[in-house]
């Protein structure tokens, strides 16, 4: 028998061969202790900064007034009470205030999301002249802060005799630069196979927008109206220039005639009049939340 080479011989190639690189770990293996704690740290500060000013509202409105300026400070209320959020009422016209306030938030949460879909569909899928001029512009007043236009705003709408009205409220407001960029880049973002093929089948811009843009774009677009409604829902610095009393007035404003009614020492009314004027939005936020991580996961398993 011929022997072999030294390069031939299964010794010689099993130990000049490089050895197989170990499998990598998995990534909660490759965690470090460390990096777990310093996680756990970062969510306890997030609560921290958060929650506490929150919890820190709700005892004081549950509160008696002598036990909100008790040291040190008393984090559990004793003894409850109720008495707070039955003040909140005799002290200014809370239901008139709340009523305005589902008024105006409506109101241009509708004409927002409305303009803002249309404006964003127009900007992305329609070519007509002008159209970089007016995304430019749209761009550009998105830079300039609201502050900035509050007296040329004012002097046009008393011109107009809009003042403590609903429509001197709510036109200045209904901007949608924010709602027109952030849909337009997700327009964008969308599959251009599905566009094509909806052209080719010869569907008009509006069936287009409706049967094949907005399914796509729940997610973002149900974003945009909780942004729309929080930002509104919000709203201080303009109601409170153009409305005199409570017929127009939101709860924001509301609440600062409250503070006003109550005293700087009776705390507690004020409190239970930000937790109540906290409730609505909360409920919608989370009933939005929950659709729009619907939205975010459909389709993300694909069978």
């Amino acid at each position: 028998m011929t022997a072999l080479a030294p390069q031939d011989r299964p010794e010689s190639r099993t130990s000049d061969s490089p050895s197989p690189a170990p499998p990598s770990a998995a990534p909660h293996e490759r965690s470090s202790p460390l990096s777990r704690v310093g996680g756990y740290l970062g969510l306890l500060l997030v609560i921290l900064v958060v929650a506490l000013p929150l919890y820190w509202i709700l005892i004081s409105s549950l509160k008696e007034r002598p036990d909100i300026y008790t040291v040190p400070v008393t984090w559990v209320p004793d003894p409850f009470t109720a008495a707070n959020y039955s003040r909140v009422g005799t002290g200014v016209a809370f239901t008139d205030y709340l009523r305005n306030s589902i008024i105006i938030t409506t109101v241009l949460t509708v004409v927002e999301v409305t303009l803002g879909v249309l404006s964003a569909f127009a900007l992305a899928f329609l070519r007509f002249p002008g159209r970089s001029l007016v995304l430019l512009f749209v761009i550009a007043s998105l830079m300039v802060p609201n502050q900035v236009t509050v007296i040329s705003n004012y002097a046009l709408v008393a011109q107009l005799g809009w003042r403590n009205t609903f429509a001197g409220i709510i036109v200045p407001l209904a901007g949608v630069a924010f709602g027109t960029f952030l849909l337009r880049n997700h327009f964008l973002s969308l599959p251009k196979e599905i566009i094509e093929a909806a052209e080719m089948d010869a569907a008009g811009p509006l069936k287009m927008l409706w049967r094949v843009v907005l399914p796509m774009s729940w997610p973002t677009l149900i974003a945009f109206v909780l942004i729309t409604i929080v930002t509104e829902w919000n709203q201080y610095l303009w109601p409170l220039l153009m409305a005199d009393d409570s017929s127009t007035a939101p709860l924001p404003v509301g609440l600062a005639q409250l503070q006003d009614t109550a005293g700087l020492t009776n705390w507690g009314p004020v409190m239970a009049g930000t937790v109540l004027t906290m409730l609505p939005i909360l409920v919608i936020f989370l009933l939005l939340q929950r659709h729009m991580i619907k939205g975010l996961t459909a389709g993300a398993v694909k069978g």
